[in-house]
């Protein structure tokens, strides 16, 4: 039986640039889908975070440009603007319908995010 299941992810990015942006997001979310077997019809919903220092293009619009993505909802908001946090880092939650216990689901940190979540963080730039 399938239940909702979120799942969790961050990645890194060197510069406030678009390309960047659009490409670290599509690699992060890539690499929850293929981590944990979903497919675009498994998606019930993903929410995007992005640190205050990240302004040059929303990193939904990558998701969104990809056809079998289109219908699902995507919302993107600020990240906190916490003193001392990791900066340039895009978090995501996807929720997605899925067989996993919730132990065994993967959650993905990539680049710099894997400080986020030591405790879960296994090695190969994922968890």
């Amino acid at each position: 039986m399938k239940v909702v299941r979120g799942i969790r992810g961050a990645i890194t990015v060197d510069r406030d640039e678009r390309e960047e942006i659009k490409q670290a997001s599509l690699e992060l979310f890539t690499q929850i889908l293929t981590e944990n077997e979903l497919s675009p019809d498994d998606i019930a919903g993903v929410f995007i975070t992005a640190t205050p220092d990240l302004r040059s293009v929303f990193p939904a619009e990558v998701i969104r440009e990809q056809e079998c993505f289109r219908y699902v909802p995507i919302l993107c908001a600020q990240e906190m603007d916490v003193e001392g946090a990791l900066q340039k880092c895009i978090r995501m939650l996807v929720l997605a319908h899925t067989p996993k216990g919730p132990q065994e689901v993967r959650h993905v940190y990539l680049r710099g995010a894997q400080s986020l979540r030591k405790d879960l963080y296994q090695g190969g730039g994922k968890t």
